[in-house]
């Protein structure tokens, strides 16, 4: 398996056995069952430094990639701020001792309730992203700027969609015209939620944001992103500029991504290039790029099937329930033996879930040991992002934990669902 595929503090051992933050996964899928999510915290606080130096203070994760309490936590501890989109990732990141001013507020539709809970709290920005919701501050600040707890105006910035098309998958575009999301500059619809929100005594504007898409591997796209940022931005004279998240990562064999730090450095000679001045907040949202290739997903093997002259299918216990991606994007993923990391894979096969779905794939094209046999443990890796955070009990099938390894020890963040779990909210 390609180094730049597992986790940082990824080992192989005698036998080619995988071990992550010094705890062999082969143990750990025999403790603690399998679907099992493992994630190598040094590899998760080393991203969150690299991004806190890149970018400077007010760089925030993305909470939607992945998020618990000890994920927020553990965010927080390595200077970065979060970013929420609705009541319930609000709702985590405080449980998890987050300061409220280190905490943005996202989302194209937030209802009456959300917004009046990050009034309440305090949070430290909050991005606004339509008209109504201009209305909606308005009407919850009595139109005074001021809420029940805190005595300056909430501090805004205006989403805008710069019409940049990022080369991506279309479900995870949003910088183009047509897009849920925020405010179009070419439109003019900008320039008046600028006008209004400027205008306000109800909120602070400080800044503008713009988010491009996810899985972007071409910098290029963030140079012309601040291009046609830059003529709406300047005039505006505003302390901040948010270039948002989307920095791709690499999920299979012969991909490469761009790091952080190049990716931020991309970002702050566009901006200089652009005339933006330089003291400017210029900040960013990485979540995929935070996560991703921190976790790893463990399976058990049940049945293997082979087709002749069609094709070989490994059901595994886990499914489209646990990582949808590849259902809903055609996502690609590797797949591999931790019992045998750095061998061969000459057998050609599709990973299959465990799902009433002739689409449930989680490899479409696998390679693996010739000897893979059933009650093998199979990896995927580079699953730590939108993997856990979007799983499901579809089937009635139960979440898998999540076990965060660091100094040779596994501590459960999150506890695998039970049987009675899924009753639960039955009334």
């Amino acid at each position: 398996m390609p180094p730049h595929l597992l986790p940082l503090t990824a080992r192989t051992g005698p036998g080619g056995r995988l071990s992550v933050g010094g705890v062999d996964v082969l143990d750990l899928a025999e403790q603690h069952g399998t679907p099992l999510f493992v994630y190598d915290e040094e590899h998760l606080r080393r991203r969150c430094r690299e991004a806190v130096a890149a970018f400077g203070d007010g760089v925030a994760y993305a909470s939607k990639a992945f998020l618990c309490r000890a994920m927020a936590a553990l965010v927080a501890e390595e200077g970065m701020c979060i970013d929420v989109s609705t009541a319930g990732e609000l709702h985590v990141a405080l449980a998890a001792g987050v300061p409220p001013a280190r905490l943005v507020l996202h989302g194209n539709n937030k209802s009456e309730e959300e917004l009046a809970r990050a009034l309440e709290v305090g949070v430290g920005r909050i991005v606004v992203d339509s008209f109504d919701e201009i209305a909606l501050l308005h009407k919850l600040t009595g139109g005074h700027g001021q809420t029940s707890t805190s005595a300056r105006r909430p501090q805004v910035l205006v989403r805008v969609t710069p019409g940049v098309e990022a080369h991506t998958h279309e479900y995870v575009m949003t910088g183009q015209e047509d897009t849920k999301f925020g405010f179009s500059i070419a439109s003019g619809a900008a320039a008046g939620a600028v006008e209004a929100l400027s205008s306000s005594t109800d909120v602070e504007l400080v800044g503008v944001h713009a988010h491009i898409g996810s899985q972007v591997f071409a910098l290029a796209s963030f140079v012309k992103a601040v291009e046609v940022l830059a003529r709406f931005f300047l005039p505006l004279g505003l302390p901040e500029l948010c270039l948002g998240g989307g920095l791709g990562v690499a999920y299979v064999e012969g991909e490469q991504a761009p790091t952080i730090s190049e990716w931020a450095a991309t970002v702050h000679h566009a901006c200089a290039e652009a005339g933006i001045p330089p003291a400017t907040r210029i900040t960013a949202e990485p979540g995929r790029a935070i996560a991703a290739t921190a976790g790893i997903t463990l399976y058990r093997v049940g049945t293997v099937k082979e087709l002749p002259g069609i094709r070989t299918y490994i059901a595994v216990d886990g499914g489209m329930s646990d990582n949808p991606r590849p259902v809903l994007y055609g996502s690609g993923y590797e797949a591999f033996l931790p019992r045998a990391t750095d061998a061969e894979r000459p057998l050609q096969g599709t990973v299959v879930g465990k799902h009433c779905e002739s689409g449930d794939i989680l490899v479409r094209q696998a390679c693996l040991p010739a000897d893979l046999v059933v009650g093998d443990v199979l990896a995927t890796p580079v699953a730590g992002a939108y993997g856990h955070s979007m799983a499901s009990n579809y089937n009635k099938v139960t979440r898998p934990p999540v076990l965060f390894v660091a100094n040779g020890q596994a501590r459960v963040v999150v506890r695998r669902e039970t049987l009675d779990d899924l009753l639960r909210l039955d009334q």
